[in-house]
């Protein structure tokens, strides 16, 4: 792909993808990058690495979402993190310093990615040093998000992480105003917000009570975001 395909690839998909964590990355950076990545397609539950597997690739997501599991200290699996349109995952494979994934990444729906591998990014940083900035850009809101985690562990009772998870996952899903469903089990959200199903059952049944949530089967439809925003804190 040529440069100016990338820059019409960009500009034809920008309704689709706002790279937030790439909003200070300048554009001949995320330009670049772009002409070197390949386009790839994922069905629901279709896995895009797992835990073990080469690391020689970065991720940015174009459409869908993806979850991120990985193994605890007793052998089962927990979801870390959901990501949509605009985040990205494998981002320590350009680094070169981790030769295996250290989690396991799969599709939740249909999704579509372009992916750079690792050696197609060494040689165009060293063509242009410009696109290191698109790591520094990822790493930098990586380590943002881990610091505001750390510190919401420490100090944030577990009620209050549900409903935060809830809110996040409804922004990540919804499109605008009114209802969201967020189609997530009430185990999957446990695991995010680091807790128990019980814990989770117990306040989103109170948020039932509230009017702001409604529980389903496998899932649970936000009705007033602007409320449970609030309450999260």
């Amino acid at each position: 792909m040529s440069f100016a395909a990338a820059t019409q690839e960009v500009s034809n998909s920008s309704h689709i993808v706002e790279w937030q964590l790439l909003a200070d990355v300048p554009e001949e950076a995320l330009h670049a990058l772009l002409t070197i990545a390949r386009r790839r397609t994922f069905a629901r539950g279709e896995v895009v690495f797992h835990r073990g597997d080469p690391a020689d690739s970065l991720n940015l997501i174009r459409k869908g979402r993806f979850s991120v599991r990985i193994a605890t200290p007793l052998g089962d699996t927990a979801m870390l993190s959901v990501r949509g349109p605009g985040d990205a995952f494998g981002e320590l494979a350009l680094l070169g310093r981790e030769p295996v994934r250290s989690a396991t990444v799969s599709a939740l729906e249909p999704a579509e990615t372009s992916s750079i591998h690792r050696g197609d990014f060494e040689r165009l940083r060293h063509e242009h040093p410009i696109v290191n900035d698109v790591v520094i850009g990822i790493l930098t809101d990586r380590l943002r998000r881990l610091s505001d985690q750390l510190v919401e562990a420490y100090y944030v009772p577990a009620d209050r992480r549900v409903l935060r998870r809830v809110c996040e996952l409804a922004e990540l899903y919804g499109s605008g105003e009114g209802e969201v469903v967020v189609p997530l089990t009430q185990e999957e959200i446990a695991e995010l917000a680091g807790t128990s199903r019980a814990t989770v059952n117990r306040v989103l049944r109170e948020a039932e009570r509230r009017g702001t949530v409604e529980l389903r089967r496998g899932r649970t439809a936000v009705l007033d975001l602007g409320e449970l925003l609030r309450r999260a804190g």
